[in-house]
């Protein structure tokens, strides 16, 4: 026999069999929307009272308007005090009103769920085994959305956002919500998912795996097209065998219209009525008065009508249970949660029922839902820059956002993977890092975190007092940036012969003079002095140097180099001019060695400026900042400070009124250069951004132009441009961190993996691979240490070819004059009509040579031409 049929039918006997007629009242509690629901109740008696002989039902429905409880009680009132035997509480939420009428009188008083509040209590305990934080929740009406707050508010952890179906407007409101929710939840029945999740795909809110829970209220939740699911989705939904049973049948197909709320009243109020039934000699109604309301009798039936209900809910197969904390009658629904991966078949995943804990199936593991927040950032060089494809264009994804890499992207990647979380970049609507406006709120990363559009701030964003007002800093990921000034390196004039501008033209002049003067002295002083080795023989009988005008001019030439001029005069004057001269020579040599060395050194060390004060007392070169940025800022504060110190400093000192002795200074103590800085940086405009700035600088060849920006940021393209230098030291330096919401969560969870971070070295890795400064090895002059160049001194190998070059002239003119000079003699050798005598010299006769004997015997020499006698001792 069907078990249910049979334990129908036992009921029914046993309340036949323990008292022959019972005449029950319930006063039912409904909230001032469900009217229907009065018609459901009346139906619902009468269903009991045809199915169970002996049985007499009365009923009074008391509307609650919870605005104006007042009235409601009175109504209540009114109808206890015709008789009262359970007060049946339908609506969403206790009344307390209610709850002290009959905890004061002994009425027994319970409440029930007639609606989906038992599947949203069983979602959200799901949600909650998945850390979740927030959800949006879409249901059918309003009616629904009331119930769904009552039932979640004070009992959940997870903020909720809840919605009567979803149109174009509220998935824009979806869209835009801050934080966006976590997870989604759709509750109605099957037609009403399944339209709504197609909508949600249609307005692109289906983005993410896991997060779309799809709550069905009706019985259709294992019979539907799953291939319409694009992410992997989690479903819930009421084990169908429950419609059986409500129907009272072991096995059924649960129809499509089927009223589940009038069921499970029906069943509600039989299943009270057998209660009632098994308690002997007992009262079961009782008239109250609001005005004095005592304990009476009814209080010992309502002890063993709970005690009942709480033995019964041991029993698994009973429909209802006991809920002691609710004092109230729930069905013992058996929920099924399962996902669908957009396949035929939903994958199983847990099954509980209402009145036990959730819990998964053996042997299956949900992987962890990673949290996602909104990560805002700004662009800055190289902290969040553009990602650029082959073709040197902007990437974007598929939804049309942009593609960013840098510095801030990387440790975003790297923390999304320690602290397990998924992002989406965000980049503010207006302005850049932030801004206080005049109306008090902020634009740029600091006014999105303010008003909750991101969760995370990760940019370069420096620490200050008055961001801190509206939102909350970690710790730093960069410790120490400030300000400085990049220039272009100064482009060396180079020219061939610069080695020639070493001396000034009229050095070079002089020079040449001193070189002809004294070359010709010398030709003088050799031939007049009586002790030259021209006009003194006897003193000197080898062959000595003969200092013609082309030999003076020679020596002086020579003199210059380090091989000298070869052999000196032999007169004391001579020697003396030569002394002096080589004096000339040496010192020249001497100061000309020095200042090529400090020429071309100086060349390769040259720069406009070396620190900011240098910059703010010149003219010449130009410089700028960007226009609002940070940078700029604080030279207005600087100058504002400069402000305010002469202001004080001029108070005290004319209004000092004892020692002004001490107050009398020849200078104002303090440096006045910042109100210059920011005069001149008016005067140059300030340019709109940093790749303006950098631009500009290079455009100035001669390096007369400077920019003053973020020293991460300069130093960046340092390493990329070889025409770019910095320009002294850093100064302003300020820390960059990372910024959430005031009072967020996230603050300590951040700390500690960023310090976990610096443990591993992570940002070292970070600063290597953006700040590389084995990049500048390829620029040309990268080493300060290098070489004189061949432009410096191409001259001397110019004077050198050209020597050789005018050697090579000159040996061809030698052949040639000897060659012709060579055919002269012979011409005129063979044109004489008569030889003459070697002796006979054009018509006149020489004296022959007399003959000369040499040897110890005497014997005449034949055909000597000269001898050559030297000294004692004197070797050749």
């Amino acid at each position: 026999m069907d078990f249910f049929v049979l334990f129908f039918i036992l009921m029914i006997v046993n309340v036949i069999f323990v008292t022959s007629e019972i005449s029950l009242r319930f006063v039912f509690i409904l909230e001032h929307h469900d009217y229907e629901l009065a018609e459901q109740i009346g139906n619902a008696l009468k269903t009991v009272e045809e199915s169970t002989p002996g049985v007499h039902l009365s009923d009074a429905v008391i509307f609650l308007n919870r605005e104006e409880d007042g009235e409601s009680y009175r109504k209540l009132c009114s109808s206890v005090s015709t008789g009262v035997s359970m007060i049946i509480n339908l609506s969403w939420a206790p009344w307390p009103a209610a709850e002290d009428m009959a905890s004061s009188s002994g009425v027994p008083i319970i409440h029930t769920a007639l609606g989906s509040q038992q599947l949203i209590k069983a979602l959200d305990d799901y949600l909650e085994s998945r850390n979740a934080s927030d959800a949006a929740y879409i249901l059918e009406s309003e009616k629904d959305v009331d119930k769904t707050l009552y039932e979640l508010l004070g009992r959940s952890n997870v903020r909720v956002w809840v919605h009567a179906g979803l149109t174009r407007d509220s998935a824009n409101v979806l869209k835009s919500m801050r934080p966006e929710p976590s997870f989604h939840v759709v509750v109605g029945n099957k037609g009403f998912i399944m339209d709504t999740y197609r909508r949600a795909v249609k307005e692109k809110l289906v983005r993410r795996k896991y997060r779309w829970n799809l709550v069905f209220t009706d019985y259709s939740g294992a019979d539907m097209d799953w291939s319409q699911v694009t992410l992997p989705a989690m479903v819930l939904y009421i084990n169908p065998d429950e419609c059986c049973k409500l129907m009272k049948q072991e096995k059924c197909t649960c129809p499509p219209d089927f009223q589940r709320t009038q069921s499970m009243l029906s069943y509600l109020i039989e299943y009270i009525v057998t209660s009632y039934g098994k308690l002997e000699d007992q009262q079961f109604t009782t008239k109250l008065d609001c005005n004095a309301i005592e304990m009476g009798d009814m209080n010992v039936t309502k002890e063993k009508l709970l005690d009942f209900f709480n033995q019964d809910s041991t029993n698994n197969d009973s429909l209802f249970y006991w809920n002691i904390e609710r004092s109230g009658l729930f069905l013992r629904s058996r929920f099924v949660l399962s996902y669908s991966d957009g396949s035929e078949r939903l994958e199983l995943v847990a099954k509980w029922s209402a009145d036990e804990e959730y819990k998964l199936l053996p042997g299956v593991t949900l992987e962890p839902l990673r949290m996602f927040f909104r990560i805002g950032t700004s662009a800055a060089i190289p902290w969040t820059l553009h990602k650029m494809d082959p073709n040197g264009q902007p990437m974007v994804t598929d939804e049309g956002d942009p593609v960013y890499e840098g510095y801030c992207i990387d440790l975003i990647q790297k923390l999304s993977e320690v602290m397990e979380f998924d992002y989406e970049i965000v980049t503010p609507k207006s302005g850049s890092f932030g801004r206080k406006l005049p109306n008090g709120t902020w634009d740029g990363l600091i006014g999105d975190l303010a008003r909750g559009e991101t969760e995370i701030a990760v940019a370069a964003l420096t620490m200050t007092a008055e961001r801190e007002e509206v939102i909350d800093f970690v710790a730093p990921y960069f410790d120490q940036t400030g300000i400085i000034i990049v220039i272009r390196k100064p482009i060396r004039k180079t020219s061939l012969f610069k080695f020639m501008t070493v001396l000034r033209t009229e050095v070079w002049l002089s020079i040449i003079a001193a070189l002809i003067l004294t070359g010709f002295m010398l030709w003088l002083l050799d031939k007049y002095s009586p002790y030259s080795a021209r006009n003194n023989p006897d003193a000197y009988p080898y062959p000595c140097r003969e200092f013609t005008l082309k030999e003076s001019f020679w020596f002086a030439l020579t003199s210059f180099t380090p091989q000298g001029g070869g052999e000196a005069p032999k007169a004391l004057s001579g020697r003396t001019l030569v002394a002096a001269y080589w004096l000339f020579v040496v010192l020249m040599l001497a100061t000309f060695t020095a200042n090529l060395a400090a020429f071309l050194t100086v060349e390769r060390m040259q720069t406009p400026v070396s620190s900011l004060e240098q910059l703010a007392r010149q003219s010449r070169i130009n410089y700028t900042v960007v226009e609002g940025s940070s940078i700029h800022q604080y030279f207005i504060n600087m100058k504002f400070a400069e402000d305010t110190l002469y202001r004080v400093w001029k108070e005290i000192t004319l209004n000092a009124t004892s020692d002004q002795a001490q107050y009398r200074v020849w200078d104002y103590p303090i440096r006045e250069q910042y109100g210059h800085i920011l005069l001149a940086i008016n005067a140059s405009g300030p340019v709109p951004d940093a790749r303006t700035g950098f631009r500009q600088v290079e455009e100035h060849l001669d390096a007369d132009f400077a920019f003053i920006h973020d020293s991460a940021e300069i130093k960046y393209e340092v390493t990329k441009n070889c025409n770019l230098t910095e320009v002294g030291e850093v100064f302003a330096e300020q820390p960059y961190a990372i910024a959430v919401q005031q009072g967020s969560r996230l603050q300590e969870d951040l700390t500690r993996a960023l310090l976990d971070l610096q443990k591993e070295r992570f940002f070292e890795q970070l600063n290597s691979k953006y700040w590389n400064e084995s990049l500048r090895q390829s620029c040309p002059d990268a080493d300060e240490s290098e070489g004189i160049t061949l432009e410096s001194l191409g001259g001397v190998f110019i004077a050198t070819l050209f020597g050789l070059g005018l050697s090579m002239i000159t040996l061809a003119w030698e052949v040639f004059y000897y060659k012709r000079k060579q055919k002269t003699n012979v011409h005129d050798t063979t044109t004489s009509e008569k030889p003459r005598p070697a002796f006979v010299k054009k018509g006149k006769l020489r004296r022959r040579k007399k003959t000369v004997t040499i040897g110890d015997s005497f014997k005449p020499a034949v055909d000597v031409s000269h001898i050559t006698v030297y000294p004692k001792g004197y070797v050749p």
